[in-house]
């Protein structure tokens, strides 16, 4: 019996990609519904199929994820949440392959650029996948012990891949963040601990428009812990900023500071306010 809308949360990718991963860590309740692309993923919650969808809007090695800016401020869903998930890279090979038998390593563009010690050491070819776990799945089909992976543990129990070395990738930060969306908000009481409230603002064709619009966080001692901007429409006049800022949009700072930003845009959109991550925390 297929299991029922509100026990699905949906990811972009296959099997064992990192989004099915912190699906797992942060909704072990729920069921990880995988979807081809980002729009199906959005669109999966925005229909009702899914409860949720589990989305990478961030990287601490390659940045931000592309479209996911875009396609957040139109989809009609909330943010309700963040996950950060420590990305552990490993080298999964068909069983009976040996490190000496590799030649060439399969895997998305961005995991291959964070294994590229272990790609130079070991003297491998670098063939770019559309994604980590589609690169395990494809090498288990291959049955070949001259190609590898580079993906999750998590790949390599679901295709029956033999893990070769673990933790591969060269830097010991590699975390992606994630956000949570839903059909509807739902906001935490302002007294329930640390928030974050995300939003995408537009500002007006004028000199020093973002500046003056930047200086309400400031004065209402804000912490901005994002800003990042995008073109609308092909226009390169009509720039859109997407922006974190650490606090409940009810907070009485926060609120002041968002008030002073109508002053200085021609659009504002609160994607969600949502509670922050312990992750924040640490460091």
């Amino acid at each position: 019996m297929a299991p029922a809308a509100d026990q699905l949360i949906a990811f972009q990718g296959h099997p064992g990609a990192y989004s099915h991963l912190a699906c797992r860590e942060a909704y072990p309740d729920l069921e990880a519904m995988p979807c081809e692309s980002f729009e199906d993923a959005f669109e999966a919650v925005k229909s009702g199929q899914a409860h949720l969808a589990m989305i990478p809007i961030e990287n601490s090695v390659a940045g931000r994820v592309a479209d996911i800016h875009t396609l957040m401020p139109d989809s009609g869903l909330f943010i309700v949440a963040e996950h950060f998930q420590r990305v552990n890279h490993c080298l999964l090979s068909v069983p009976g392959a040996a490190v000496g038998d590799i030649k060439a390593v399969h895997s998305h563009i961005q995991a291959l650029s964070q294994c590229r010690n272990l790609i130079r050491d070991l003297g491998l070819n670098a063939e770019i996948e559309a994604d980590t776990a589609g690169s395990a799945k494809d090498v288990a089909a291959r049955g070949d012990k001259a190609h590898a992976a580079i993906a999750s543990e998590l790949a390599g129990e679901i295709y029956d891949l033999n893990i070769l070395r673990r933790d591969i990738e060269d830097a010991d930060h590699n975390t992606t963040r994630f956000v949570v969306l839903s059909r509807t908000a739902r906001r935490p009481a302002p007294d329930e601990g640390p928030c974050m409230t995300s939003f995408v603002f537009q500002v007006r064709n004028v000199p020093s428009a973002l500046y003056k619009a930047m200086g309400g966080f400031a004065t209402n001692n804000v912490n901005m812990t994002k800003l990042e901007s995008y073109q609308v429409g092909g226009s390169f006049n009509a720039t859109q900023f997407y922006a974190d800022v650490e606090g409940h949009a009810d907070d009485k700072n926060v609120s002041l500071a968002l008030e002073e930003l109508h002053f200085f845009t021609s659009k504002i959109k609160i994607l969600g306010v949502y509670p922050a991550h312990p992750f924040r925390g640490r460091g």
